[in-house]
């Protein structure tokens, strides 16, 4: 059947690795990392064959923020794992400053040295997954906002790609993003209750 191809069913892999990472991460569980690892690099071969070339470099950040990510929720700061928290007014200044910083490299990257039929979507997305990506490895729960600001975006640009596949799995890692927040917000609320 030709629906049945290489890339399908890479797809389908990638979103299977991409789903069992978001329901870790969700839980605060360290593996999620592992499983991300594995679907980042089958979605680098993915989107470089539907000429995504802004997530690419996503998931190469991606790829380098999950090895930090492990790292640090591992071993935090002084061998301690790292506690979810709120980000403070210097982490938000960062975040926005990365949204900013990354979309305007990306567009203009995009626009003039690549074939991109989609360069501003692609950058903003982009840029709003990298700062995402950068909050959930210092493991603040503003990752969630940044991540569905980006997943709300993309879904319609992954249909207009015919990545049907990972369109589904970003709406499914849209709701996972909503109830992450509040399953994080409820872990905070609890270690406040029990620190005090």
């Amino acid at each position: 059947m030709e629906w049945v191809n290489s890339l399908f069913i890479l797809q389908v892999l990638g979103t299977i690795f991409g789903v069992a990472q978001v329901l870790l991460a969700r839980k605060n569980n360290i593996n999620n990392y592992l499983f991300g690892i594995t679907s980042i690099l089958i979605s680098i071969w993915v989107h470089f064959q539907s000429k995504l070339y802004g997530d690419i470099l996503l998931y190469l950040y991606y790829l380098i923020m999950s090895i930090y990510g492990w790292i640090y929720w591992k071993f935090g700061k002084n061998n301690q794992p790292a506690p979810i928290s709120y980000s403070t007014k210097k982490e938000h200044l960062i975040a926005a400053s990365i949204v900013i910083i990354s979309f305007i490299s990306i567009f203009y990257w995009l626009k003039n040295y690549t074939d991109s039929d989609v360069p501003y979507w692609d950058s903003i997305t982009s840029a709003f997954a990298w700062a995402g990506m950068w909050l959930m490895a210092k493991r603040k729960i503003e990752n969630w906002v940044y991540l569905n600001i980006s997943n709300i975006i993309m879904i319609p640009l992954l249909i207009y790609k015919e990545l049907y596949i990972y369109a589904g799995l970003t709406a499914f890692l849209f709701i996972v993003a909503i109830s992450g927040y509040i399953e994080w917000r409820k872990m905070i609320k609890n270690k406040a209750q029990y620190d005090s």
